[in-house]
């Protein structure tokens, strides 16, 4: 199966080369047939720049600034069976293709995986914290997806798809911002196949939202919007903050 990366970029110039860098060195190691594509997003600063100098890296030029608008831009683009939709400020862990083609392969029926962030620039306190909110909010999935039968869960900037299923589902909602955006793709997913979530694709991340905004409210926020999407078909937060540093 071909692998399509779709990495939407608004003025990353910090912190894209170390992704595309993690995404290289992945490639690097097998057989693989697969795509990088980055979505500039109404970039202002070096971003497009350094994205160019990494050859066989695709850039898509979209204007409309905005995750969601990105995301659904970058599958328009994308050819592959898959497509991987990671963030600018990720960066893969050894063996994340190999684990992402292994399940896909074998599970006829998935559409979507996804799996956990670890903030590795965050102190060893603030990820212990960050690990028992993924446990209270893995809680929330099991009931809401296996008892109510509401929805499921991804994690945003670390989910991979079948391109088909998403053409089944009508694409991404531009309609939706930032928050929310990926319980509604898991929810509508959840409608034409199997979503999974587990603990054996994790993807280091950078801290620097939950660091500027704090994790207890950061959790609490995209609990009410994992609940307003799941039970209203719509996000609690409208409003975003773009964090560069």
């Amino acid at each position: 199966m071909k692998l399509s990366f779709v990495i939407p970029a608004y003025n990353e110039e910090a912190l894209i080369a170390r992704c595309l860098e993690s995404v290289g060195r992945e490639l690097a190691r097998g057989s693989y047939d697969a795509e990088i594509i980055v979505i500039n997003n109404a970039s202002t600063d070096r971003t497009k720049e350094i994205v160019l100098s990494f050859p066989g890296v695709k850039v898509v030029d979209e204007p409309k600034k905005g995750l969601v608008q990105a995301r659904h831009t970058g599958h328009s683009a994308a050819v592959g069976e898959l497509e991987a939709h990671i963030d600018a400020d990720t960066q893969l862990p050894l063996g994340w293709v190999d684990t992402v083609l292994d399940v896909f392969e074998n599970n006829p029926h998935l559409v979507a995986l996804s799996g956990p962030y670890i903030y590795k620039d965050l102190s060893l306190p603030k990820r212990a914290l960050v690990k028992l909110f993924y446990a209270v909010g893995y809680l929330f999935y099991f009931v809401a997806h296996y008892v109510l039968h509401l929805g499921a869960m991804l994690q945003g900037g670390n989910y991979v798809v079948r391109r088909e299923a998403l053409d089944t589902i009508g694409g991404f909602d531009t309609r939706i911002a930032f928050y929310g955006e990926d319980t509604d793709i898991a929810k509508r997913l959840g409608q034409v196949g199997e979503v999974r979530w587990t603990w054996k694709l994790p993807m280091y991340t950078s801290g620097r939202r939950l660091a500027h905004e704090g994790i207890v409210r950061m959790g609490i926020r995209y609990a009410a919007n994992f609940i307003w999407v799941s039970i209203l078909d719509r996000p609690y937060t409208k409003g975003y903050t773009d964090v560069r540093s």
